[in-house]
């Protein structure tokens, strides 16, 4: 034994990644390797009292999460295990409980008797379970005719809701975490909505794609992927709390337990699946929390619906990965982890995607991971390799966060590979001027970016007249378009409607200004114009309401107007 790499002589039959049993309090871990007799196996509990000559429990199967209606609005270790009821210390803990073994579901069937039905088909549904529809599957490498169905009852968590083909399925059922679940994979071309403006007006993400969000310490990424759980448009959200905080994971929870729901009126919670394996949890169960978020979130994409794993973060699973990869003798990379570092994050990252469904629908899976990069450096390994596999980056800027700017979403430092798609999206959903709309703000960003440092070196009063409106018209977009409060009731989330209020509000207004300083108004003069109203309008507009918005732009564009007449014989 050294640390959670134990070596055991299995008794039987043993393969790569089974799931074994050690010693008497059965601590579980997986054998990665087998050589000479000999299994090595990760174990996901602290191996303290562990001793040679242990007794070591197969059990013939791989790791798996049991899926079952019990899952929404739970709270669940790194191995899927519920954290309800549990002590306020974890001690190592025996095999899994089963969460809901003791309640009853109602189970309403769909399919007949005799009919016949291939994988992925709708056997019935659970009422109960969510607020979204929970349905029984026809599972993966099944087929044939429907022997026997359930009636109409309440039927027990591993109770039989009905025999396909001589295959058993049952209310709950048990899949490999690490082998994805098959499917007809589609195009992404569906906007995912987040209600942050910075993300959904610059750096559009695709739903059943991927998105890295790095950022040092301090830069705010744990709060903007809560709000990305609390207010994105996905069906389900699974929130995998790998290796932070444990005070942060509580904070999600109580939060997510408080706030309504606007889709469905109830608790967030409801529609949200939570794994914590914090800091002070076993180290080698964050290498498996994120694989058990995407299996959860798989299972929920077979019924048709949005699932969005945020991972926060990666770098800890990363960090578990160089544990075990130093103590098994791996040869190390750069900075000490493993070689296969890039093929790990690769296999993750690809299980997000958009998938069709057995009737025809959609379902997709969409991952999120955080970054952590030790010391900000964003050219360590993690950070590297994870933009090479994900379709949008969204770098959190040390210099934002600091000036209090939230979201610090680097508009220089990020990217999103999916805009033209996207832009089509949005053209079919009604909003053709979207693209036309970005392009103008990322150009004003941008022009105010290149003229920051020669402000910084000779004045702002040193610019030409159109270049003094150019950092104005910069300065407008970060405070009265991106930055948002995630305290505000009204501007916590943001609707595609607000954000485009907003958005041509500030594009109207700069263009006014640059047409003042055409016509040779003193640059100075505009520049102490009250922009106040424009500012306030994203904190007086309410999350569906831009018409306060309107108010505020044309409030503005009186004044300006009034420079006209001042000067005016």
């Amino acid at each position: 034994m050294s640390g959670p790499l134990v070596e055991i002589e299995p008794a039987g039959a043993a393969a790569l990644s089974d799931l074994v049993f050690l010693g008497e309090e059965r601590l579980p871990g997986e054998i990665v390797a087998i050589a000479d007799g000999v299994a090595t196996v990760q174990a996901h509990e602290y191996t303290g009292g562990l001793a040679p000559g242990a007794a070591v429990e197969l059990s013939g199967h791989p790791l798996s999460a049991r899926l079952g209606p019990e899952l929404l609005g739970g709270v669940f270790d790194g191995l899927l295990r519920p954290l309800s009821g549990a002590a306020e210390w974890l001690g190592p803990r025996r095999a899994r409980a089963d969460a809901g073994s003791d309640r009853r579901w109602r189970f309403q069937p769909v399919a007949e008797r005799g009919a016949r039905v291939e994988a992925g088909a709708r056997l019935g549904v659970v009422t109960g379970a969510g607020p979204v529809e929970h349905w029984i599957l026809v599972p993966p490498g099944a087929a044939g005719i429907v022997e026997h169905i359930a009636s109409a009852s309440d039927l027990a968590a591993d109770a039989v809701a009905a025999v396909v083909g001589g295959t058993e399925v049952r209310l709950t059922r048990e899949w490999p975490i690490r082998r994805p679940r098959p499917g007809h994979r589609v195009d992404a071309d569906t906007v995912l909505h987040t209600g942050q403006r910075a993300l959904d007006l610059l750096f559009p993400l695709a739903k059943g794609t991927t998105a890295a969000v790095p950022g040092g310490f301090g830069t705010g990424k744990t709060v903007l992927l809560q709000q990305i759980a609390k207010w994105s448009d996905a069906d389900v959200i699974v929130y995998v709390g790998c290796g932070e905080r444990g005070n942060e994971m509580a904070d999600v929870v109580a939060e997510l337990s408080e706030l309504e729901d606007p889709r469905t009126g109830g608790r967030l919670a409801e529609r949200t699946v939570v794994i914590a394996n914090t800091s002070n949890m076993p180290m080698m169960a964050r290498e498996t929390s994120v694989y058990a978020g995407v299996c959860v979130a798989e299972y929920f994409r077979d019924m048709g619906h949005d699932a969005v794993v945020i991972a926060d973060s990666t770098s800890r699973w990363a960090e578990a990965l160089r544990e075990f990869a130093s103590r098994s003798g791996a040869l190390p990379a750069e900075e000490g982890y493993p070689a296969d570092l890039a093929s790990a994050l690769a296999a993750f990252y690809e299980r997000a995607g958009v998938f069709e469904t057995a009737d025809g629908g959609r379902g997709s899976v969409t991952i999120i991971g955080a970054v952590s990069p030790a010391g900000g450096d964003l050219a360590e390994p993690v950070t590297a390799h994870t933009e090479r596999f994900v379709r949008c980056r969204w770098t959190l800027d040390r210099d934002l966060a600091y000036a209090r700017h939230y979201p610090a979403v680097s508009w220089s430092g990020s990217f999103s590979r999916d805009l033209g798609t996207l832009a089509a999206a949005h053209a079919a959903g009604g909003d053709p001027d979207w693209a036309g709309r970005r392009a103008r703000v990322v150009g004003l960003l941008a022009r105010a970016d290149r003229l920051a440092d020669l402000v910084d070196l000779v004045g702002v009063a040193a610019l030409p007249a159109d270049e003094r409106m150019a950092v104005l018209g910069g300065r407008l977009v970060r405070e009265a378009l991106l930055q948002q409060s995630a305290l505000s009731e009204n501007d916590a989330a943001s609707s595609a409607a607000k954000t485009a209020a907003l958005a041509e509000a500030v594009l109207a207004v700069t263009d006014r200004c640059a047409e003042l300083a055409v016509a040779g108004v003193d640059p100075a003069r505009v520049e102490r114009v009250d922009f106040g109203p424009l500012v306030r309008a994203r904190d007086q507009a309410g999350p569906l309401d831009p018409a306060p918005v309107a108010e505020a732009r044309d409030t503005v564009l009186e004044s300006l107007a009034a420079l006209i007449e001042e000067e005016s014989p």
